[in-house]
């Protein structure tokens, strides 16, 4: 949902730039909102600290320095590889933690900010991902082969946002809305009717506005956010593990509706990587997917 930086802010909100994209916190209860997004950049400050592949400081990149020796990480980065490779399991591999080096090799080699805009030459090598059940995590003991790069993209801002709007929620006793880009995660009670939320990928697109319960969760992936260019060709973030590129535009975007952001963001990113396949992979989750025409498919009992 990267229109979330046109949405008016009220006392209720407070938004800031982050990742390349939106921060938005909306909180039930106004007299909360700047505790409340104390929390939220605490908790985004701590992730990216974890497991940032542009940060040289960043936890992961002195794992992955490691020569496939293994090392005991935090108990934050061992949550956030946890879901990852969760996540790879569960979709049987179309979201992977080791795209890293395919995704260095495109061209997505720093903070999607300072790539924006850049044009790059010659050919695009190609780097399939490894098999990511090479990568070994027991508790907190974690080994990442000798060569292999992780990113943790596709999972670790869904896992900020639940956990953030968790942790607001508990601490603070208020109803809290946590938008990071296309990542929707909620805690605690919903104003009256449910959270409205806008759901729309670029100026010009198909849009609606869904009401969420309590406690429910969206994620919206999508191919023509975050891309970038090399010669007679517009590259976007989203790999196919099995090529080492981008997943073919099947989808403009998919969005899912869930109990937890991660499980809405690994079904969404899943449906772009399987393309034709998205929707007996979605079968009855609630879900909304826009074709490259902009046609609007619908299934699984999306919320109106």
């Amino acid at each position: 949902m990267p229109l979330v930086e046109t949405l008016p802010v009220g006392a209720d909100t407070a938004q800031w730039p982050v990742w390349g994209t939106v921060a938005r916190l909306v909180v039930t209860d106004p007299a909360r909102r700047d505790e409340a997004a104390d929390l939220l950049r605490a908790e985004l400050t701590a992730v990216d600290g974890a497991c940032s592949r542009f940060r040289p400081d960043s936890e992961i990149r002195d794992v992955c320095r490691a020569g496939g020796r293994p090392i005991v990480v935090s108990s934050l980065l061992a949550e956030l590889v946890g879901a990852a490779l969760a996540a790879a399991r569960e979709t049987g591999g179309a979201v992977d933690p080791t795209v890293g080096a395919a995704l260095c090799a495109l061209g997505y080699d720093r903070d999607f900010e300072q790539l924006a805009g850049r044009v790059f030459g010659g050919g695009v090598r190609v780097f399939p991902a490894p098999d990511w059940r090479a990568v070994r995590l027991r508790d907190r003991e974690l080994t990442v082969p000798d060569g292999v790069l992780l990113d943790l993209g596709a999972t670790a801002k869904a896992v900020a946002a639940d956990r953030a709007a968790a942790r607001i929620a508990d601490l603070l006793d208020t109803g809290v809305l946590v938008a990071l880009g296309g990542d929707i995660a909620t805690a605690g009670p919903a104003p009256d009717g449910g959270w409205q939320v806008l759901v729309q990928d670029r100026p010009g697109d198909p849009s609606c506005t869904i009401r969420l319960p309590a406690g429910a969760a969206l994620a919206t992936s999508s191919t023509a956010g975050r891309t970038w260019g090399r010669p007679g060709e517009l590259l976007h973030h989203i790999v196919d593990p099995a090529t080492g590129r981008p997943a073919p535009r099947v989808w403009r975007t998919v969005s899912v509706a869930a109990f937890s952001c991660l499980r809405a963001n690994t079904l969404s990113t899943a449906a772009i990587v399987r393309g034709h396949g998205a929707r007996a992979l979605l079968a009855d989750m609630p879900s909304r997917l826009v074709t490259p025409g902009l046609r609007v498919v619908c299934g699984g009992g999306w919320p109106r």
